[in-house]
């Protein structure tokens, strides 16, 4: 069977897989990552919020990242986070196939 090519899928359905791999992973360090590398960071910064200061269930984090991370708030970056969600979708994909 042929390795499926992850970064031909839509970017929804890429982000959803990964973000859901890291969930079942419970791996927040994964989020950090990405809110460090995005202007979505810079958003948090200037409504009074940090990175240190996340609040809330780790579910509610996970939640408000997959909203942060829509193709329409990353914009231009989308390449860049395709690669990333691919990249960790095939460094994770062993613990994946159990989702």
């Amino acid at each position: 069977m042929p390795e499926e090519i992850l970064e031909d899928l839509p970017f929804t359905q890429l982000r959803d897989r990964a973000f859901d791999l890291a969930r079942h992973r419970h791996d927040i360090g994964f989020f950090l990552e990405l809110m460090n590398h995005t202007p979505a960071a810079a958003a948090m910064a200037t409504e009074g919020g940090s990175l240190g200061e996340i609040g809330g269930s780790i579910v509610e984090t996970f939640e408000a990242a997959r909203e942060a991370f829509s193709a329409e708030n990353i914009g231009d970056l989308e390449p860049l986070f395709v690669a990333r969600f691919a990249t960790y979708i095939r460094e994770h994909s062993d613990e994946g196939n159990a989702l």
